[in-house]
């Protein structure tokens, strides 16, 4: 079974599109405030035996507040990821019009590499492609590719993350490249399984699989309200994070499976998973998935 992990997307900027994100932060949303629930959540989980943290260059502070907290004991103990690609841009503002912005040109790794470096203070075990999708040009562009396997000679495992109705193209596409990449970070959960034959077959070809959005933002918690999960999930005596996790967890093709939690309480829950069989009832329409998705507000 895949070991839990903890990714700090929502915890290292004071905006992100998760159900009841600003409820989460009603105690402050300035960096002090982010800085020491970053550090606690960290302390809970390593605590808890967690030893996979993710961030990424447009997580606000998240790569920075994680530098922060490791010791060199604790780093010689952990994983961790980061991803380039994206610049956070909202200027620590929760009602910024654009939080981050999207451009995986060579010029871009070249800025954030060094960025990543000084902010953890030293390399990322991985380093993705932050969301990869079908309209990149990144798989493409032979200058990248080329330094990217540079890095990859250096023993940092090189990979990329996906999103969109289109993940398993997009991972397929990169898989038939045989190299630079060995990694992948999915968006899976149980209402949204279509990358998974494509996860299968990275996972037979060697690479680290990580499950990210398992709890699908939010919509696989108490915070959806009354909807068909959640009252299976009530009538089996299970929280619907904890049902939720355990399903992705339960993937044979999965390493590492993200919790997003943001208190002291999600994480316990989230970390208490439950595993109750594949649930393929309440898998939805990819194009529905996304669309649904892509109407998240960022609060």
């Amino acid at each position: 079974m895949a070991s839990i992990g903890l990714g700090l997307a929502a915890l290292g900027r004071p905006g992100y599109i998760n159900l009841g994100h600003d409820e989460d932060l009603s105690a402050g949303r300035a960096v002090e405030d982010l800085r020491l629930r970053t550090h606690q959540l960290l302390e809970q989980a390593w605590q808890a035996g967690v030893r996979y943290f993710d961030a990424a260059r447009s997580y606000g502070l998240a790569e920075k507040f994680l530098g922060e907290w490791l010791t060199p004991e604790r780093r010689t103990h952990l994983t961790i990821g980061s991803k380039w690609g994206y610049t956070y841009v909202a200027d620590w503002r929760h009602d910024a019009d654009t939080h981050e912005v999207k451009d995986h040109s060579l010029a871009t790794f070249e800025r954030q590499w060094p960025e990543t470096l000084q902010a953890l203070g030293g390399p990322p075990d991985f380093y993705l492609v932050h969301s990869l999708t079908t309209d990149s040009p990144a798989l493409d562009d032979k200058r990248l590719l080329d330094r990217l396997r540079e890095l990859a000679d250096t023993g940092v495992r090189v990979g990329l993350s996906t999103s969109g109705p289109h993940q398993a193209e997009t991972l397929r596409k990169a898989l038939k490249l045989g190299g630079p990449f060995s990694a992948v970070q999915a968006t899976w959960n149980v209402l949204e399984t279509s990358a998974a034959p494509a996860l299968a077959e990275a996972h037979d070809a060697g690479w680290f699989v990580v499950v990210k959005e398992a709890v699908a933002n939010g919509r696989l918690t108490a915070r959806a309200g009354e909807t068909p999960f959640n009252t299976f999930a009530a009538k089996h005596h299970h929280a619907p994070d904890a049902l939720a996790i355990g399903a992705a967890m339960s993937q044979p093709w999965a390493d590492v499976v993200l919790s997003g939690a943001i208190t002291s309480e999600q994480l316990e829950s989230n970390l208490a998973y439950q595993v109750d069989g594949p649930l393929t009832e309440f898998t939805q329409q990819v194009e529905e998935y996304w669309t649904e998705r892509s109407a998240l507000p960022w609060r």
